[in-house]
């Protein structure tokens, strides 16, 4: 998981929104007038998903497993636990089919004592406050309970994203590696497709997490030397490069 930027609900989606709440408030704020409600929302849904569409990390990814695409508005905190909260901006997140009905589903667990969510929302939270990336291994390992909930819930630790995220992990060394030759030789615009190639790949969170282990002192003695030699000329980069001028 990566932090994603919420944006600002349009003026037309609050408008769609306040109204279809009100609709469930005057229908008794249960579930199943929460349901009812959602299954109507077609234009609020359509908004919802613009609007999600454009904060997705990479090419539209799941902002759960950031493998698979998002083809699904979650909604975060379940509307059968908080019908009121359905057509809540803050409350919508986009996931992929399989994290959201194979995986999350209704499950939100929350702290027996505050009664705070022990889910990391990746619109709010910063997953790395609370998770280990694991890079060699493809695995998470937890930092706080948080962190374990969260690997639970979500499934982040199955196989599949565990190879995937492997697999992204060579990937995205021999990218570096490759980009950085191509800025070093004057092919700046192939080293700019090379760029934007790697930004759109799925597990974004394994190039998050190499662009965090750049950043450390010891980035050479991890990673050798061509790898964060890579890594500190990257780190240079706007944060979505058209060309590069290094």
């Amino acid at each position: 998981m990566i932090p994603v930027q919420r944006l600002p609900a349009t003026e037309r989606l609050v408008r769609l929104c306040n109204s279809r709440t009100k609709n469930i408030q005057d229908l008794g704020a249960t579930s199943t007038a929460a349901r009812g409600e959602w299954r109507l929302a077609e234009a609020a849904k359509s908004e919802i998903r613009t609007l999600l569409e454009n904060m997705a990390p990479g090419v539209l990814r799941c902002m759960y497993c950031l493998d698979s695409l998002g083809t699904d508005i979650d909604h975060f905190e379940p509307l059968s636990r908080a019908p009121m909260r359905t057509f809540c901006w803050h409350n919508h997140l986009l996931a992929c089919s399989r994290c959201n009905s194979n995986f999350k589903r209704e499950d939100y667990p929350c702290d027996e004592d505050t009664k705070e969510c022990l889910l990391i929302d990746p619109s709010t939270d910063d997953p790395a406050d609370h998770l280990e990336l694991l890079l060699a291994a493809g695995t998470y390992e937890k930092k706080t309970r948080k962190g374990e909930e969260s690997i639970r819930v979500f499934g982040l630790n199955r196989e599949d994203l565990v190879q995937g995220r492997f697999d992204a992990y060579v990937t995205s060394c021999d990218v570096l590696n490759s980009w950085h030759r191509k800025v070093r030789s004057g092919d700046l615009l192939g080293a700019a497709h090379s760029a934007a190639a790697l930004r759109r790949e799925p597990f974004g969170d394994v190039l998050h997490a190499l662009e965090k282990l750049g950043r450390l002192p010891y980035a050479a003695a991890a990673l050798g030397d061509e790898l964060a030699e890579s890594l500190t000329a990257w780190l240079r980069l706007p944060a979505h490069p058209a060309t590069t001028n290094m």
